[in-house]
């Protein structure tokens, strides 16, 4: 039995599909037996009213027909119950019901039976109040310091506090600034209401205020009758607590100051008279309910709060005492006196679960039996103790966070791409301004060796590449079965993609024992897509802005071979040359030499070079790996295309900077076209009609400039879409170039990636521009740094816009002119010692400072920079392989 759980003394369950709330649940003696023993009293949403007294005979036992007194159904469902003196002529307790549109005070009393079936209860309505607006809540209390009874304030749905000193009505009020109706309570120190509004703020309300404020029932009176009848309702205190309240309590005991508790969403708050903090205790639970219950240490106060967890925490001041579990999540709690035990917790759920428990522990008649002695064996438990550790050393070799997958998974999902282009086109809604948009279609597989609850399937493709369908339900998939889904793949935007990837995730539940809804989990798999969907054969071009030269230590291999979807085998001219045009209209050629081991490929656009070099690369790879060719490498010797690559991103920037403007300019002409627009509300309403004066023309041409800048920021949007799509496609090219350059290792590749690619989308408030230039600044400072000097320099913590590129582009170029001197990525937090090298091509020396200018070497070997050799190929009109124009095709 768990030290930490809610005795049960008492328990029932209300009724069949009832409901229950915080005001249903409420105990005192309503009777007035006068013996101090604490009745139940429970109201329900379906009008039930029952009152009960729990004598059980052991602790634990369920209810008995005895233990309830009354019950009997009204009309309407029961809001709140209360229990005061709420009858003029008397002080006995009564009992006050709350309905939407009613309020009923009943006095319940018994009769002593005659035979052995017990005394017989009955209610009695003493007088009720018809409602003019539907209630919400209600407290009570000596209001204006009256002797013997008690008075009731109803507070209703839109904001009305309404009065009745007993039978009769007082007056109504509405509370200033109100939307949605919150907690309500009595101070009966100050004579005051506090209440939580929608604000998220305590407010305090005197009642002295409350009766001289103007009255509710004369909101129609003319201006000059509302001056002359009252005032305006003033708030005594505010405090902003910040979040929604759930309740309101004020105590006072003796060893304690009067308090006011609010039990906020996160946070509990006891506060003073006069609104000011006393202490708060912020909460790592969502609570449903509190009660402040007693004070047993001076100047402190002990306080029960429950939570969603089905938890009751025991608080003294910010302390926590003591939690116990309890069998339901209570919506209210009460401590009462029953049958002679005082301090019985009684709880009530949503449902109906109406517990009275008690803390601590029971005890325990359990003895442990004696063991026989025996010898100890210390050879045997040495050979033990050794292969738990064995067993130990090894299960701590590794220190992955996530387990090692299982040799058999328990779902499989395979895509099987179509080697040829689909018949019938399936693009739809196309940008592309080609005759024809292919497309290609892919079959996805899914397999399921155990039971898979809720499977989902994602299907997801870099843009402007677009699927007929991306996302799949199935229904829960029995062991050994299996499902299959076809869709097609299409260019959807007016640019090339920048990678021909695709990705497939699948996401489910597989139940256990110990969790029958399942363990969430996922599969994926990765599929390729045709380099036919996006481009198409075209006649190669012999003139090009970009060339670039791809080095391998293998002979040239023919097109026919390699590239045998683009070419007819029965041309030879197209063994050594190939043209592609994109569907967007930019052509890339394709060149093999006769004589060396080369390849070049060159167009009008560096973007466009990628797709096709990363597509050449591939296909060597695959067709001398099936020749069992295990040597085969590719190498780049050339310059890298870093000016080409920095007017790209001057032009990404630069649309960036657009569209902030444009920000700027829709927000001030929405704040004018807002104030036209207040303006002329005003001129419409007013009694007497004045002139315009052309506020409508001025707010027609306001409208226009809005949608004339919101049509431009749209645009803007696409072009910095497309600007994007192209610099990821040179970032890609630029990554693959320098690996080759320095013949990187794959986990340098993958930093470079994490460098230059840190994002798959560009967005105003976090851009391409920032985060590489933090990235880069941070390998520079540390695995490229050149002195422990730059290790010290720290670097800014917070990502924003920068004003230009300039500092981007010179890092991008000190980055590759550390790696050019023999620099190597690496992420461990050890310098690296640089060591100058000459690498073929590369990037030119930057001098970092005028003093490293002036005490360069005479004669020292240097690479050109890239504008040299950028000027040098414009002004010639030679292209770097010159070597090799008698050997083209």
């Amino acid at each position: 039995m768990s030290l930490f759980k809610a005795r049960d003394w008492w328990s029932t369950i209300l009724g069949e599909e009832e409901e229950f709330d915080q005001g249903c649940l409420c105990v005192a003696d309503v009777d007035n037996s006068g013996s101090g023993q604490d009745k139940i009293i429970v109201g329900s949403y379906m009008g039930y009213l029952r009152i009960f007294n729990p004598h059980p005979v052991k602790p634990g036992d369920g209810v008995q027909p005895e233990d309830l007194l009354l019950e009997v159904q009204l009309q309407e469902p029961i809001l709140q119950v209360e229990v005061g003196k709420f009858v003029s002529g008397t002080e006995g307790l009564h009992l006050a019901v709350l309905h939407c549109r009613k309020l009923c005070v009943y006095a319940v009393s018994g009769t002593l039976g005659n035979v052995e079936h017990g005394n017989q209860y009955q209610i009695k309505l003493m007088y009720e109040h018809n409602l003019q607006r539907t209630a919400c809540n209600m407290t009570y209390g000596p209001f204006g310091g009256v002797k013997g009874r008690d008075l009731i304030c109803i507070q209703s749905m839109d904001g009305m506090l309404m009065l009745f000193e007993q039978e009769s009505y007082a007056f109504g009020r509405f509370l200033p600034g109100f939307l949605l109706p919150g907690p309500l309570t009595y101070s009966s120190r100050t004579d005051s209401f506090i209440t939580v509004s929608s604000c998220r703020q305590v407010e305090s309300y005197k009642y002295q205020v409350l009766a001289f404020a103007t009255d509710a029932d004369e909101r129609q009176e003319t201006e000059q009758q509302k001056l002359s009848s009252g005032k305006k309702l003033a708030v005594d205190w505010v405090l902003n607590i910040g979040e929604q309240a759930l309740d309101i309590c004020v105590v006072s005991f003796n060893q304690a100051v009067s308090s006011v508790f609010v039990l906020g969403e996160r946070n509990f708050f006891c506060l003073k008279d006069n609104g000011q903090i006393r202490f708060m205790k912020k909460l790592d639970y969502s609570p449903s309910c509190f009660v402040p219950y007693c004070s047993v240490k001076e100047g402190t106060i002990n306080t029960l709060i429950g939570n969603h967890s089905k938890m009751l925490n025991v608080y003294q001041d910010v302390t926590l005492k003591w939690a116990t579990q309890l069998p339901h999540i209570p919506v209210s709690v009460k401590v009462a006196n029953l049958q002679g035990l005082k301090g019985v917790i009684v709880t009530l759920s949503d449902n109906g679960h109406l517990q009275c428990s008690y803390l601590g522990t029971d005890p325990s008649l359990f003895q442990a039996p004696q063991v026989d002695s025996r010898d100890i064996n210390y050879e045997e438990f040495d050979a033990e103790m050794k292969e738990l550790q064995k067993i130990i050393k090894e299960a701590t070799k590794t220190q992955d966070i996530l387990p090692k997958s299982e040799k058999h998974r328990d779902l499989i999902v395979t895509a099987e791409v179509s080697p040829d282009l689909d018949a019938e086109s399936q693009a739809i809604e196309s940008e592309v301004k080609a005759e024809a948009v292919p497309s290609v279609t892919v079959k996805i597989k899914i397999q399921s060796r155990v039971t898979a609850q809720k499977p989902n399937l994602a299907v997801c493709v870099q843009a402007p590449l677009a699927v007929t369908c991306d996302q799949f339900v199935f229904d829960d998939l029995e062991p050994d079965s299996s499902e299959t889904v076809v869709l097609s793949v299409f260019l959807k935007g007016n640019c090339s993609p920048s990678e021909l990837e695709g990705n497939c995730v699948v996401s489910y539940n597989t139940p256990t024992d110990l969790n029958p809804e399942g363990i969430p989990k996922v599969a994926q798999c990765n599929f390729r897509l045709p380099l036919r969907l996006i481009c198409f054969p075209a006649q190669p071009s012999k003139a090009a802005n970009h060339k670039l030269t791809i080095d391998t230590n293998k002979p040239p291999v023919s097109f026919l071979t390699i590239f045998p979807d683009f070419v007819d085998s029965s041309e030879d001219d197209q063994a050594n040359v190939l043209g592609f045009e994109f569907l967007t209209g930019s052509k890339t050629t394709l060149l093999a030499s006769k004589t060396s081991q080369r390849y070049r490929i060159q167009s009008d656009q560096l973007e466009d070079l990628w797709l096709i070099t990363e597509e050449l690369m591939l296909r060597l790879r695959e067709h001398f790996k099936k020749q069992n060719c295990k040597d085969f490498a590719c190498t780049f010797s050339g310059s890298i295309p870093l000016q080409e690559y920095f007017e790209l991103i001057d032009r990404h920037f630069e649309l960036r900077l657009n569209a902030e403007k444009f920000q700027e300019l829709l927000s001030e002409r929405a704040v004018q076209f807002r104030a036209i627009e207040r303006r002329l509300l005003t001129r419409f309403k007013d009694k007497t009609p004045a002139p315009l004066q052309h506020l409508d023309t001025l707010l027609e041409g306001t409208f226009r400039e809005v949608i004339a800048l919101a049509d431009a920021a749209e645009e803007n949007q696409a072009n910095m879409f497309q600007a994007f799509t192209k610099l990821k496609s040179a970032t890609h090219l630029v990554i693959m170039l320098i690996s080759l350059w320095q013949k990187l290792s794959s986990d340098q590749v993958a930093i470079l990636e994490a460098t230059f690619l840190p994002l798959a989308e560009d967005t105003q408030e976090l851009g391409w521009e920032e985060t590489v230039d933090a990235a880069i600044s941070y390998l520079l400072r540390t695995c490229l740094s050149k002195s422990s000097k730059e290790q010290a320099l720290t670097l800014s913590s917070q990502l924003c816009m920068p004003k230009d590129t300039s500092r981007l582009k010179k890092n991008i170029t000190l980055f590759c002119d550390r790696l050019a001197k023999g620099g190597r990525l690496s992420l461990s937090t050890e310098s690296t010692t640089q060591q100058a090298a000459v690498m073929p091509g590369g990037c030119t020396t930057i001098p970092e400072s005028d003093l490293e200018e002036r005490m360069a070497i005479p004669g020292s070997t240097t690479f050109p920079s890239h504008g040299q050799i950028a000027k040098q190929k414009y002004k010639s009109g030679v292209s770097e392989d010159a070597a090799e124009e008698a050997e083209k095709p």
